[in-house]
């Protein structure tokens, strides 16, 4: 079985970019903007249609990242319904949305920019991806 890690890396060389919207559209998975109150995004699988929706009011960097994680359920857990919570879901321990956050980090930042900025603290690496924190210690394997 192939890593979650693995996983990302094939989409991203199948489809040649890492952009989680462009490789949902290669994959039909409709994606829709909508206005939620606490929620990022989720993803939905009903009668075999995978659909992924993101809160419009998230900032792009962070509507990237919700996208990424929810593609990360339409390609990991496609029958299972996820919901991303702001804040909370970045946290959670739960072996979907561990994966989930994991297939969104290594989509988002790949090996070779993790080595261009070697030198750099997580915090540092926070800041120049525009991620939380615990998403870079995940991305780096802590």
């Amino acid at each position: 079985m192939k890593s979650v890690k693995q996983v990302a890396e094939y989409y991203k060389r199948k489809f040649g970019t890492s952009n989680p919207f462009e490789i949902a559209e290669f994959l039909n998975i409709e994606v829709l903007f909508d206005s939620f109150n606490k929620c990022s995004g989720c993803y939905l699988f009903i009668k075999n249609h995978r659909c992924i929706f993101i809160n419009q009011n998230l900032e792009h960097r962070e509507k990237m990242l919700v996208m990424a994680h929810e593609l990360g359920h339409a390609i990991l857990h496609r029958n299972q319904n996820c919901y991303f919570i702001r804040n909370k879901t970045y946290l959670l321990c739960s072996r979907t949305e561990r994966e989930a956050n994991l297939f969104a980090v290594n989509l988002l930042i790949t090996d070779e920019e993790l080595r261009e900025y070697e030198s750099c603290s997580i915090d540092q690496l926070s800041m120049i991806f525009g991620l939380n924190r615990k998403l870079i210690e995940l991305r780096l394997g802590k």
